[in-house]
């Protein structure tokens, strides 16, 4: 895809992309999609696909509690637990804001650590890396913001976003719905939303503005960027994914340069 050669223009050392259907087939990439790259928040995304799973399992319910009084694994994944960005402390009662946290997922991931009595990374690896053949994948510290990944692995782990084989449709169709609407918040790196729209685990689109993504993407597009100069997201109205990693950390230059690479790649998916 000749849209994905737009990355040669940012301000970065080294960055890599690359877009894959519903079906699984990878349209293109651009770069090395074998280079590791430090994930930072986009690392949300493994950790509360894993927390789906584990519910399926019957590790846990979305309403288990977990996090601060009154909160529970439904509320770490939706940022609404009422704790801080990143201390484990409470600074709203649980459902009634939208509050940004890293401390929230790792208290999601304790709680699933407590409730299955496995290693969070070790339980992540064997459910969700292992069957997707993710194995240039790991979780090297916080389940917030710690993982580190290629564009191939994530490749895999987006055609999964797409056409689940490791969750049930109507699980990850959920998760990807607005949880606990009408709560504003702000969205790091792009200000005050008013809604601050979230699914669980899942970053949405909706009506937000501004935003990473593109101009032409669809409300219903869902995924999540991280500071490490790294998104990934997923547009069911184009029936794609697309993945972007980089090796600067986020700011003005991803806000100036992430949604017109957006939009030429919808533009070229469409054409």
């Amino acid at each position: 895809m000749e849209s994905l050669r737009l990355i040669d223009e940012w301000p970065v050392d080294h960055a890599a992309a690359g877009v894959v259907s519903a079906s699984g087939e990878v349209r293109g990439r651009h770069g090395d999609p074998a280079r590791p790259f430090r994930l930072a928040s986009v690392t949300k995304l493994l950790t509360a696909y894993t927390a789906h799973i584990a519910i399926e399992e019957g590790v846990v319910e979305l309403d288990t509690p977990a996090g601060p009084e009154g909160s529970t694994v439904a509320h770490l994944l939706a940022h609404t637990s009422g704790l801080a960005f990143d201390a484990h402390k409470a600074m709203a009662e649980p459902g009634t804001r939208r509050l940004y946290s890293n401390a929230g997922f790792e208290e999601l991931a304790d709680a699933l650590a407590e409730h299955s009595g496995i290693e969070f990374a070790e339980y992540q690896r064997e459910a969700l890396f292992e069957p997707l053949g993710m194995t240039s994948t790991r979780l090297d510290g916080s389940p917030a913001a710690g993982a580190v990944s290629t564009v191939d692995d994530l490749l895999r782990f987006a055609a999964e976003l797409q056409e689940p084989k490791l969750l049930a449709p109507e699980t990850l169709n959920a998760a990807t719905e607005i949880a606990f609407p009408g709560l504003n918040g702000v969205l790091p790196g792009f200000g005050h939303q008013k809604p601050n729209d979230w699914g669980l685990g899942f970053e949405l689109r909706d009506h937000k503005s501004p935003h990473w993504t593109g101009a032409n993407s669809s409300p219903r597009t869902f995924g999540h960027f991280g500071q490490s100069g790294t998104f990934l997201w997923v547009d069911p109205d184009a029936g794609h994914a697309c993945v972007a990693l980089a090796d600067r950390s986020f700011g003005p230059w991803a806000a100036q340069v992430w949604p017109p690479f957006t939009d030429a790649v919808l533009a070229e998916l469409s054409a």
